[in-house]
């Protein structure tokens, strides 16, 4: 039986065990996926030695980046956004060998363009800096729009929130949640923006999809912005992930 899997920590609720589960089951692919909660990156050749029939894994937070060292070769892509959240893993011989590719480039790239129109969405404030955001940027620039990352601290390349102006939020009228602000059990919460300057122009897309509507997303939706969540991305993540392991 081939076995897929999923490394992170913490790892609560998954939804790659569920979906892919349910997949092999409805598929009649003889295959399990299972969740491997590693407290350390350096666990992952455990994880490869203790299972010779794994053939792919999703990585998740914080190994995004840190499991890049561990891989034998990377997709440009991949490479270019500096993140890495697929696996596939092959035998040869006695060696393991192991790809990196991103899927979350293009679950959220077939996800958000719908929702673009050229002629009003040319530039984009992207919540956050970690693996996810730097997906999110590399799509968002390859759709064209210009793009600008917003952390609560001072750091090269990046505003803050409490210098973001609505004349900022009339430019950058797309603007992608990639930070855990306003998810399940936390759900009061949202980034700090001038919501008031919103309009139907405004997109607001936010990674989160539990709840399955945010607060981020419900104080834009007031003032008639755009909404979506990261469901859809999810599964076009999976479908993504799925032919990363079989090459297709």
């Amino acid at each position: 039986m081939d076995k897929y899997g999923l490394i992170g920590y913490p790892l609560g609720h998954s939804f790659s065990i569920s979906y892919f589960n349910q997949k092999f089951h409805d598929e009649g692919i003889d295959a399990v996926y299972e969740n491997f909660e590693i407290p350390d990156i350096e666990a992952l050749n455990e994880v490869l030695g203790s299972n010779p029939n794994l053939k792919g894994l999703n990585v998740t937070i914080p190994y995004k980046e840190k499991v890049m060292q561990y891989l034998d070769t990377i997709s440009p892509e991949a490479r270019a956004i500096g993140a890495v959240n697929v696996i596939r893993v092959t035998h040869e011989g006695s060696k393991i060998k192991l790809k990196g590719y991103n899927s979350d480039v293009i679950g959220f790239t077939q996800s958000i363009e719908p929702m673009l129109d050229k002629k009003w969405h040319k530039k984009a404030l992207i919540l956050g800096t970690g693996g996810a955001s730097k997906a999110v940027d590399y799509g968002l620039r390859n759709l064209g729009l210009e793009t600008v990352f917003v952390s609560r601290y001072e750091r090269p390349g990046t505003i803050q929130y409490d210098k973001i102006t609505p004349e900022d939020i009339k430019e950058y009228n797309v603007i992608v949640n990639c930070t855990p602000v306003g998810m399940y059990p936390k759900t009061e919460e949202c980034p700090q923006l001038p919501y008031e300057a919103m309009d139907s122009h405004t997109i607001l897309y936010d990674l989160i999809y539990n709840p399955d509507e945010t607060l981020f997303m419900k104080r834009g939706a007031q003032y008639r912005a755009q909404t979506k969540n990261g469901l859809e991305m999810l599964l076009l993540q999976a479908f993504a992930s799925w032919d990363f392991w079989h090459e297709k």
